[in-house]
């Protein structure tokens, strides 16, 4: 396993935008696929975005489809996930995790239980 630093939470009105960012505290590290996920006060933990590092496909919780983007670096080994038109019910706590899990399909990577390594999580706040 690896540890997992996100970056780039925040406070923001509903409407706006934040950007987060995700990388490995201290060494490099190869996985098959990153992805985002979320927990609100009193609620599981929810997928919200994955990306395969080799081929760059990506996936999307329906609930934030057309307004969050998941991209790769593959030269600095970061995964970043741009949030706009933000709202207050996006309010939770977002966790990075990576896969090396080699899975076919789009389902596997939509399950936290295929992700081995996260972070520590960086809250994130809409108000309305």
């Amino acid at each position: 396993q690896v540890q997992l630093v996100e970056s780039g939470g925040g406070l923001v009105q509903a409407g706006g935008s934040l950007r987060l960012s995700c990388g490995p505290s201290g060494r490099t590290f190869s996985s098959y696929a990153m992805g985002w996920f979320r927990q609100a006060p009193g609620k599981e933990r929810d997928f919200v975005a994955a990306i395969r590092w080799s081929a760059g496909s990506t996936y999307y919780a329906d609930s934030v489809k057309g307004r969050f983007t998941i991209s790769r670096d593959n030269a600095k080994n970061t995964v970043n996930l741009q949030m706009n038109t933000l709202k207050p019910e996006d309010t939770a706590v977002y966790y990075c995790a990576s896969s090396t899990q080699r899975c076919i399909g789009s389902r596997c990577y939509q399950t936290e239980e295929t992700f081995d390594s996260w972070g520590q999580g960086t809250q994130v706040t809409v108000s309305s």
